[in-house]
């Protein structure tokens, strides 16, 4: 009885330990976050004692080297919108069907080799993505689109929708793969066909999976530097057009911050570029989380 009651006093206090060590590592996370998301507005809020938030937010021209500079970062919004946007539209489709195609239509031979293959692309560098758009998709679209220049905003939406779809489709596939194989086998025992399984019951059942995929996929769209540095076009214009150079937030940060004079009006308005950078991504996920629990109880109430 007493060595029971010394092994149970001891494992009181190793599952102690090991939950103190969890919370450490959990707070070191949102600290270091926090810290983070100070630095950025201490930097960034005060270009707004020289203009105001809706002048830059809403402000149709970037020229911070004028005199007297202009600070307005609208066209910079609507470019990095309309590129994770027109990404979303390719990857989104593409990611998720293929998922599909693995999960539920391949052969396990099929599987075996596409699958490490999609999980491949996804550790390629962004840097080779960019050289690869840049050097082999700019001059293709130029010459088959014939458009003023392949640097774009499709060019840019392409690239990252080729960084997008490994992610998506890899955490779509394995939401997939987690659906009871009960589900599967009472659908079809009631006389569904394998499409009509997959379209009403798999898709519902993962439907919390993919969404989560999808946020995953589109967060590293939206906040993505080097690609839309190298291939988006780099013209500080609002988007009329696919086929328009644009210049996305992230890469005007990158592009300028190394130019610009420590603590001067260029610099603390690329760090408020940042902190709207920020908010947008911070919103976009927000809405995307509620997108993906409505789902996840429509697909509960469903099943």
């Amino acid at each position: 009885m007493a060595e029971t009651h010394r092994g149970g006093k001891t494992r009181q206090r190793r599952g102690r330990a090991i939950r103190t060590l969890f919370f450490c590592i959990a707070l070191a996370s949102i600290t270091t976050l926090a810290l983070i998301v100070v630095f950025l507005f201490m930097e960034g809020l005060p270009i707004f004692a020289k203009v105001s938030v809706n002048d830059f937010i809403f402000g149709k021209y970037w020229y911070p080297t004028d005199e007297p500079p202009d600070f307005g970062i609208f066209p910079l919004i609507m470019a990095s919108l309309a590129v994770t946007a027109v990404a979303s539209l390719i990857s989104i489709p593409l990611g998720v069907l293929t998922a599909l195609y693995l999960a539920e239509v391949a052969s396990a031979r099929v599987r075996e080799w596409v699958k490490p293959i999609v999980e491949l692309l996804a550790a390629l560098p962004s840097v080779v993505i960019g050289y690869f758009g840049m050097v082999i998709v700019a001059p293709f679209l130029q010459e088959i689109l014939d458009v003023a220049t392949g640097l774009n905003l499709f060019n840019a939406a392409l690239m990252l929708a080729f960084m997008s779809i490994p992610t998506i489709c890899s955490i779509s596939e394995d939401a997939i793969f987690s659906v009871p194989a009960e589900l599967k086998e009472a659908s079809l025992a009631l006389g569904a066909t394998h499409w009509e399984t997959i379209a009403r019951v798999i898709i519902p059942a993962s439907i919390s999976g993919i969404s989560t995929a999808i946020i995953l996929g589109m967060s590293r769209a939206i906040g993505e530097t080097m690609v839309v540095l190298m291939v988006a076009g780099g013209a500080t214009l609002i988007p009329s057009s696919l086929f328009d150079p644009v210049r996305p937030m992230p890469a005007s940060i990158a592009a300028e911050m190394a130019e610009a004079p420590f603590r001067s009006d260029h610099y603390y308005a690329l760090f408020a570029t940042g902190m709207v950078l920020f908010a947008l991504t911070l919103l976009f996920n927000l809405v995307a989380d509620h997108i993906a629990h409505k789902y996840r109880q429509v697909g509960a109430a469903t099943l």
